[in-house]
């Protein structure tokens, strides 16, 4: 049962056919629909993050620049006016690239789903490890692994110890919540 899944079989079913098999199909097709998502929008995230970079680059020198007007009461007005108008575009620039920040976060755990998907299709596709407890354990092992938060571990842990998903992750999302209201609303992206 190794080799490769090569379409359904189940419109028309036969001797060789085969529930895992289907499930595999159906895993791997999950985890390539979210690794096509994430590489059509890492193209426009892409030219965003361009976008904002050029942005910020550009408020620079337009600051620079107005450090070399005098300061003669026509142009201190004016002055102050686009200062002020730097200041609140780069504030939005700045909260863009926060935005920025946690798509990344997003692509991250999504790439994280798409190697659990595969992972788990290799030990289902496999008669030897499908039935085998450690090959189970190792690979919630490595799915574990690869979250970077506490709160994450903690809700995994949560789900193998029996706790729904759903509760699992309405403590998680409590969870994080309750950190960003302690850090004043500053988040931990990375």
């Amino acid at each position: 049962m190794n080799d490769p899944v090569k379409g359904s079989s189940a419109h028309a079913p036969d001797l060789d056919w085969s529930q895992v098999r289907e499930t595999v199909l159906m895993l791997e097709l999950a985890a390539g629909q979210v690794e096509a998502a994430m590489k059509d929008s890492n193209t426009s995230v892409g030219v965003l993050t361009d976008t904002f970079t050029s942005l910020a680059d550009t408020l620079v020198t337009v600051d620079v620049a107005l450090d070399t007007l005098p300061d003669s009461v026509g142009n201190g007005l004016v002055k102050a006016e686009i200062r002020e108008g730097t200041r609140q575009i780069g504030e939005k620039v700045h909260q863009a690239i926060i935005a920025f920040q946690f798509y990344d976060k997003l692509v991250q755990r999504l790439d994280h789903v798409c190697a659990s998907l595969a992972g788990l299709s290799v030990v289902v596709s496999d008669r030897a490890k499908l039935y085998n407890p450690d090959e189970w354990l190792g690979l919630q092992q490595r799915i574990r692994d690869k979250y970077t938060m506490e709160e994450e571990r903690a809700m995994f842990d949560a789900v193998l110890q029996g706790m729904t998903v759903k509760d699992a992750l309405a403590h998680y999302m409590q969870a994080r919540m309750q950190q960003v209201e302690e850090s004043g609303g500053d988040v931990e992206l990375f």
